[in-house]
């Protein structure tokens, strides 16, 4: 930003999907004070023309992940927009091609996955050992339910090896798990050295007793788990998705879990979010599910709201943000 151009005025800060309230006790804000208006808004809102209403008065947007996204024409409707102060290293749901255009700068932080992956073994065990089901047992009076399943000498399969991935492999090696892993790209050198062995997208898909998603989510990768996909899995098996909700087909996905082809899925995303209160996966028996709280603990949110706060000083200063895209 010019010296012209800085403000001479707060500016006004919008803080989005704020859905616990916790964004301005996880970072000290104190440096924005006298430089910054803040509104924190803990609902969420998915129509555009109401997007547009609210945010039109300000200056600065903080969103969080891709709770919110920024489209060409949610931009173009906001003339007042400077700054865009996004959460995490990227988020694919900002344009920023239409934000550079219009002279936004767009800005990321710092970001830890070590919470995605707990949450995933966390998912994991809940459904293996029937955890909702004892639990809901037990607050209304009664006792054991069901039968758990074990997890040692089992195969998971690892669609994606990445970071997580390769987290996750590990995690499974220390239950005394066999590890099997397919992605497009992935070799035998990074599947060995992950503690992996290398099989075809079919293959696991077939001997998994758990599989696990753990990709990027784009055109192709898209649906990558469809019907067919879903057909050669184990009558037993678990499908587990703490990634993104379009890698899987959702329409396949609950025809399988309504014929009860599978043991069940365990989801922490969700291809529309917040998921609709009639959705499907609300009701059905052989789902676990939580409310895409993969990367929502104290560490990763102090990095997140830390670095916004920096970002913002670093922007309203005339430098810039510790990670711009604009």
């Amino acid at each position: 930003m010019s010296e012209s151009q800085r403000p001479v005025e707060p500016v006004r800060v919008a803080i989005l999907d704020d859905y616990q309230g916790v964004a301005l006790r996880m970072a000290d804000w104190s440096p924005l004070e006298g430089r910054a208006d803040i509104a924190v808004f803990r609902d969420h809102l998915g129509d555009a023309d109401a997007l547009v209403e609210r945010l039109a008065p300000f200056d600065v947007v903080c969103v969080m992940r891709e709770r919110t996204p920024l489209t060409r024409e949610i931009l173009e409707r906001l003339p007042r927009l400077r700054l865009i102060a996004s959460t995490g290293a990227m988020n694919a749901s900002i344009d920023l091609e239409a934000a550079r255009e219009r002279g936004i700068t767009v800005a990321h932080t710092g970001y830890t996955s070590h919470g995605a992956i707990e949450l995933t073994w966390a998912l994991i065990l809940a459904a293996v050992r029937r955890i909702p089901d004892e639990a809901t047992s037990f607050r209304l009076g009664g006792w054991q339910v069901a039968v758990g399943g074990d997890l040692q000498r089992r195969t998971i399969g690892m669609l994606g090896l990445g970071r997580i991935g390769s987290a996750g492999a590990r995690i499974a090696a220390a239950f005394g798990m066999h590890v099997i892993a397919w992605s497009p790209n992935l070799t035998q050198e990074r599947a060995e050295a992950a503690g992996a062995r290398l099989v075809t997208k079919d293959e696991l898909f077939a001997q998994a007793d758990i599989v696990s998603v753990h990709m990027v989510l784009g055109k192709s990768s898209r649906g990558i788990v469809g019907a067919a996909e879903l057909a050669l899995m184990k009558p037993t098996a678990w499908l587990v998705n703490t990634s993104r909700g379009p890698l899987v087909d959702e329409a396949a996905l609950i025809e399988v879990l309504d014929h009860q082809r599978i043991a069940g899925v365990a989801l922490d995303v969700f291809a529309v979010e917040p998921l609709p209160a009639d959705h499907p996966f609300r009701t059905l028996p052989n789902v676990v599910a939580t409310s895409h709280v993969g990367f929502v603990t104290q560490e990763t949110y102090e990095i997140f709201y830390g670095d916004t706060v920096k970002n913002i000083v670093a922007w309203l200063d005339g430098g810039g943000p510790s990670t711009s895209s604009g």
